[in-house]
């Protein structure tokens, strides 16, 4: 595949494939895997481009050190000796300030540049703004939430006792949807084997989901479940709420998007 090809196939999940989250659910890139996808061959010429990103951010009064994170790297080399290398830890800022400083000659620059602006002003979003948006940008907006809450949840479960994190999550669903599980879910929305449901989910479904995965891990710390079989109770317990919730709503939602 060539250099024209590779831009081409380079896309938004891409961004999001690469993208990894701490313990505390707070997302970042590493640097030398972002010269990659933004096809940099050198580092050294990258890196370039990474300090001025750097003083980008400074004549914005913002502080580098906060969004450009300093990471040293033992990396393997051949017949078994080892290098330290230099890399960053970089914010969702710090991409498209990279990006805004990259070479514009570059397709995927440009790509780079309207996905990280889109998806650094979406943290930021106010009520208003969010009415405004499109269904597909909802649904956008709505699943990255989703994915977020569903790592701050594994993390909540996983002190709570929990070890069979399929049956844990199914709980969930099943509560919601009326008994089904996610298999069950995914065939009646005929998706194929391993496709993820919450990818087939309008913004109303995700929202839904949402409530039951933030209001399920904080009854899980008020109540200091400690076993999965607790655990996953209360996760079935949530589930039966927000859909009784949405049915009480008014115009029977639910019925959009669960088996009833």
């Amino acid at each position: 595949m060539d250099k024209l090809e590779k831009e081409k196939n380079c896309n938004n999940q891409t961004f999001e494939d690469i993208k990894h989250i701490d313990e505390n659910g707070i997302e970042y890139w590493y640097a030398r895997e972002l010269q990659i996808v933004l096809s940099y061959k050198e580092w050294r010429k990258f890196e370039g481009v990474i300090q001025k990103a750097k003083e980008s951010c400074k004549n914005s009064g913002i502080s580098a050190f906060e969004h450009f994170v300093d990471v040293d790297k033992t990396i393997k080399m051949p017949k078994g000796a080892t290098k330290n290398i230099t890399d960053y830890k970089l914010t969702r800022y710090a991409c498209y300030l990279i990006a805004q400083n990259g070479d514009t000659r570059k397709k995927v620059i440009a790509l780079a540049q309207t996905y990280f602006a889109i998806q650094t002003r979406k943290q930021e979003i106010s009520e208003k703004e969010y009415s405004s948006l499109t269904e597909d940008e909802k649904r956008f907006y709505q699943r990255n939430l989703t994915k977020k809450g569903n790592y701050s949840l594994n993390q909540t479960a996983k002190n709570a006792g929990v070890k069979n994190f399929d049956r844990f999550h199914n709980e969930g669903y099943k509560g919601l949807y009326n008994g089904e599980t996610a298999d069950d879910i995914a065939k009646r929305k005929g998706l194929r084997y391993r496709e993820d449901i919450l990818d087939n989910m309008g913004s109303e479904e995700l929202a839904a989901n949402l409530f039951r995965i933030t209001q399920t891990e904080s009854r899980l710390k008020r109540d200091k479940v400690d076993t999965e079989k607790k655990a996953c109770d209360t996760h079935n317990k949530i589930g039966k709420i927000v859909k009784k919730a949405i049915k009480q709503a008014g115009r029977n939602d639910a019925r959009r998007f669960t088996n009833t």
